[in-house]
């Protein structure tokens, strides 16, 4: 079969059929990424920059989260908040009240309903990734379009996305400790601090890690002091060496069409984007580029989640 497959490929005869069959193929591939019934509110301005926000499970954190962004926001992007195997009526008025679209998705399906909104916004050129447990800061968005665009200028990477530092992921609790002298405190309190991002590890699980980060025992100011202090510190960025966690990044229209889109597969599809961005990135040779000025909260993982959803309700003062 192989050997078939080459001969039509390189013989000169056949390989304009080839190519064709190729290219049904491959469009057939991304209208499965593609297709799936929802219901677009369009208020789009044909920005050339896009805020995709993955939201409706964690109604709790909205006001704080959306105050946030709706607070921060630069002018001239284009705000899409986009709902997997849900309609809200919640997030449709807040979306309504601030002038931002709205995308309800049939199927819960987190890689196709990511797909679908970048694909309505055909002008965007870079598009900001944000769920809806990422408690974003005033530097965010200044921090990442400046590295993106330094970086992919002067730097000696190739872009795969940027990102700004978080406390509760495998990389960012390690650079966050290392420039607060706090490495000794957490390894007495926890365990001995490593660039890991596993499910085993203390950040990943102990809810008491996670509350560590979120300012308990006032080891750690908030997340807007320390967002402050790092973007005064000297400019800097890293390229992560380990699996990231996508909660909140900056990338290019160019690096999703490259990649096929997102990858569309059973079920709820969740940490499929994730995956196949970060294995894409290091395949490709394209850095996940640490932007190490800004800082934002994310809330909590999946083990963590329900002690951490208690503490947030109790000390909402603290995100």
């Amino acid at each position: 079969m192989h050997k078939v497959k080459l001969f039509f490929k390189n013989f000169f005869l056949t390989q304009k059929l080839y190519q064709f069959l190729k290219s049904v193929k491959n469009n057939r591939k991304k209208m499965k990424r593609l297709k799936g019934p929802y219901r677009f509110i369009n208020r789009k301005t044909d920005a050339e920059t896009l805020c995709v926000i993955l939201a409706g499970y964690k109604d709790f954190l909205w006001p704080k989260v959306f105050a946030r962004i709706k607070t921060f926001l630069p002018e001239n992007i284009d705000v899409c908040v986009a709902s997997s195997g849900l309609y809200s009526d919640q997030l449709d008025k807040l979306c309504e009240e601030n002038g931002w679209s709205y995308l309800s998705l049939q199927r819960n399906c987190v890689t196709l309903v990511q797909n679908i909104a970048i694909h309505l916004h055909e002008h965007a050129k870079m598009i900001y990734k944000i769920d809806e447990d990422i408690f974003i800061t005033r530097h965010f968005f200044e921090t990442l379009t400046k590295t993106y665009s330094d970086v992919s200028a002067n730097g000696k990477y190739e872009v795969g996305f940027v990102a700004p530092l978080i406390p509760i992921n495998g990389y960012g609790h390690v650079r966050i400790l290392e420039k607060l002298h706090l490495v000794d405190e957490y390894e007495k309190r926890f365990e001995k601090v490593k660039y890991a991002s596993r499910s085993d590890r203390k950040i990943e699980k102990d809810p008491e890690a996670a509350k560590f980060f979120w300012g308990k025992d006032q080891m750690l100011g908030s997340i807007d002091e320390m967002d402050e202090e790092f973007y005064k510190a000297p400019y800097e960025y890293h390229a992560c060496p380990i699996r990231f966690s996508i909660g909140a990044i900056l990338f290019s229209r160019e690096l999703w069409e490259n990649m096929g889109m997102f990858i569309v597969d059973k079920g709820p599809c969740m940490g499929l984007d994730e995956e196949q961005i970060d294995s894409y990135c290091v395949m490709q040779s394209k850095s996940m580029i640490i932007a190490e000025n800004t800082v934002v909260g994310h809330l909590s993982f999946g083990q963590q989640n329900k002690e951490i959803k208690n503490y947030f309700l109790q000390h909402s003062e603290l995100f």
